[in-house]
């Protein structure tokens, strides 16, 4: 059985990461992200590796939109490395991180509705959320039909 480890990302990380979410984007489970919007955006990210010094098998990250919300975004989880409950402990990290920072609630747009519905999400209304929110919709091959679903989570 793997030894799996959830750590913030590193540097090192970046490819690996890249590489995730590009596998993931062409499946069109979400956007692909740039280096450079990786490298820009690294404090945003939570990894999980096998073992200590294994491969990068997950991510996501915590992306800060306005003083009272944030976005759960970029969540991939390895194919092989999938139905072990890797990608609800990046999203608890990532709440937890939300709740020290004193967010009241975080929203993620998502392909997977019943995953982020067991985990405590409701769908909402994407006019709902703030238009800032919409920055990234720009670089979505789906502009401005928007297929993907809003949900929101209110932190205690």
């Amino acid at each position: 059985m793997n030894e799996y480890v959830l750590r913030k990302a590193h540097i090192a990380d970046v490819k690996a990461i890249h590489k995730l979410l590009l596998a993931n984007a062409q499946k069109n489970l979400l956007l692909p992200r740039s280096l450079s919007q990786l490298y820009a955006r690294l404090r945003d990210f939570f990894v999980v590796s096998r073992g200590e010094d294994g491969p990068v098998v997950g991510c996501c990250a915590l992306s800060l939109c306005w003083e009272d919300l944030g976005e759960i975004r970029s969540l991939a989880i390895a194919e092989q490395d999938q139905s072990c409950g890797l990608g609800a402990q990046l999203v608890a990290v990532c709440l937890d991180e939300a709740r020290q920072l004193g967010l009241p609630r975080v929203f993620t747009l998502t392909y997977v509705v019943d995953f982020f519905e067991r985990l405590g999400f409701r769908v909402v209304d994407k006019n709902t959320l703030p238009q800032k929110v919409w920055t990234d919709c720009m670089n979505c091959p789906n502009f401005p039909e928007c297929d993907e679903t809003a949900m929101i989570l209110a932190l205690e």
